[in-house]
């Protein structure tokens, strides 16, 4: 009862005799209201002991592990004109089925005889070639019979050099014979003239002696020629063996210069050829580009240029396309402070855009409607939007992913770390504490001993 006067009741009532007053105010009501106290005081102390599972959340995306599964455009390798479509948006395509033919809009790929002109140039070509190759090996014929004449007429020179030497010889000889003998005619005529002056001889013997010293003379004189000209013909010898040499040397030499000049010409005509090769290879290969064809399996997702007449460029883009068999992943990005906390193989929760789910993040097994996934790879580099792209694939070992999920579709991640306390996780987010930074436990220890950090 509420005191509102200076006379009090109290004490000169029997409130236990009072039904009304028993109602409205019981006797046990603070006691009641104490243990309630009480009672929910201990269930908040034992709460702040109970486990809490330290997570990360983020927002990813799904898409494809391998990055020949993701969505792809199929682009055009040459300009051409649209002239028909074979596929239709969302039909499944094969590898290698035509998906459009396009004409050629290049005036020098007009010819309908191209390749066809193209070999025949080959052909003169690859014949020019076989011609210089004869010619080269004719010069190296000529080169081997001028070697061989060379051979031949240089010994012949050395032969002739060799008879004008043993002529100088003998014809030395004979001048030094002719010397002597007219020496000894020259004392022969002093005795006769000495025998002359005392009348011993007649004059008819001492003129006889002296014609028969002038024939000495005439001798001796005749002799020195003759040795003279062998001389002369020794030096005429030697000069014709060096023209003999030089002019073979000229002449190999010419031919030998022809000879490089047609090795020229000839590698120059298998470069020609070479590259015509070349050309035709690219004439032949440019024709199987105008008929586009899928290069995997999947489905035509949307037609980028439509429409028949239309021209494209280099590298235009035609078609989407996207795989029909692929492995999803999520791509989900994470804060930098985050970042040292994840490892390859750590556990993540999704939640998949679609598919309801009933979360309690703190404690994962009490959570629904979640799908299991690990860690598949992280990024070394920063993304453009300041944060780390991680990749997560399923998790083998738990429920398989929905199989309507799509590349594309949204989903939320939360990375599970460390399980604490409640109180602890109170305590960190209320100072803006990171997550606890730990290393897991290895293979044979115990689990829920990991080391802290």
């Amino acid at each position: 009862m509420i005191t509102i006067s200076n006379n009090s009741t109290q004490g000169r009532i029997d409130e236990s005799k009072l039904i009304a007053l028993r109602k409205i105010h019981p006797g046990n009501s603070n006691i009641t209201l104490k243990r309630w106290l009480f009672v929910m005081l201990f269930i908040f102390i034992a709460m702040l002991f109970m486990p809490w599972t330290q997570n990360i959340r983020s927002h990813g995306v799904l898409t494809a592990l391998n990055p020949g599964q993701r969505p792809q455009t199929i682009h055009s390798v040459i300009a051409g004109r649209i002239e028909k479509w074979y596929v239709n948006e969302g039909d499944l395509v094969q590898t290698g089925d035509t998906v459009m033919f396009i004409s050629e809009i290049k005036d020098e790929y007009f010819d309908p005889n191209l390749l066809q002109n193209t070999v025949d140039q080959i052909k003169a070509k690859e014949s020019g070639v076989a011609s210089y190759m004869e010619k080269v090996k004719s010069l190296d014929a000529q080169i081997d019979a001028m070697i061989s004449t060379k051979s031949l007429k240089i010994q012949q020179g050395r032969n002739k050099l060799r008879q004008t030497e043993l002529k100088i010889q003998s014809d030395s000889t004979d001048y030094v014979a002719a010397k002597n003998n007219l020496a000894v005619m020259v004392d022969q005529l002093k005795r006769y003239e000495e025998l002359f002056e005392g009348d011993l001889i007649s004059r008819t013997e001492l003129e006889g002696r002296k014609v028969t010293l002038q024939n000495s003379q005439a001798k001796a004189v005749e002799a020195e020629n003759k040795m003279l000209i062998a001389r002369n013909e020794m030096i005429i010898a030697r000069t014709e063996l060096n023209t003999i040499d030089n002019e073979f040397r000229d002449k190999i030499a010419k031919a030998e210069s022809e000879k490089f000049a047609s090795l020229s010409s000839m590698y120059d005509a298998e470069a020609q050829v070479s590259k015509l090769q070349n050309q035709y290879a690219n004439y032949d290969r440019r024709t199987g580009f105008y008929y586009i064809t899928a290069p995997q399996t999947g489905f035509i997702t949307r037609a980028i240029t439509t429409g028949v007449g239309e021209t494209l460029k280099e590298g235009d883009e035609i078609i989407s396309i996207m795989p029909a068999q692929y492995d999803l992943a999520v791509e989900m990005y994470v804060d930098p402070m985050n970042i040292p906390l994840l490892r390859k193989g750590q556990n993540v929760r999704f939640i998949f855009d679609g598919w309801p789910a009933f979360i309690f993040s703190g404690w994962p097994g009490a959570s629904f409607g979640t799908f299991g996934g690990e860690v598949f790879a992280i990024d070394n580099f920063i993304s453009p939007n300041g944060k780390y792209r991680v990749l997560v694939t399923q998790d083998s070992e738990e429920e398989k992913w929905p199989e309507a999920l799509r590349i594309g579709g949204g989903a939320d991640g939360i990375a599970l770390l460390r399980d604490v306390p409640i109180w602890y996780e109170l305590w960190r987010q209320f100072n803006g504490f990171p997550p606890d930074f730990y290393t897991p436990a290895t293979v044979g220890e115990q689990p829920g001993k990991e080391e802290k950090k």
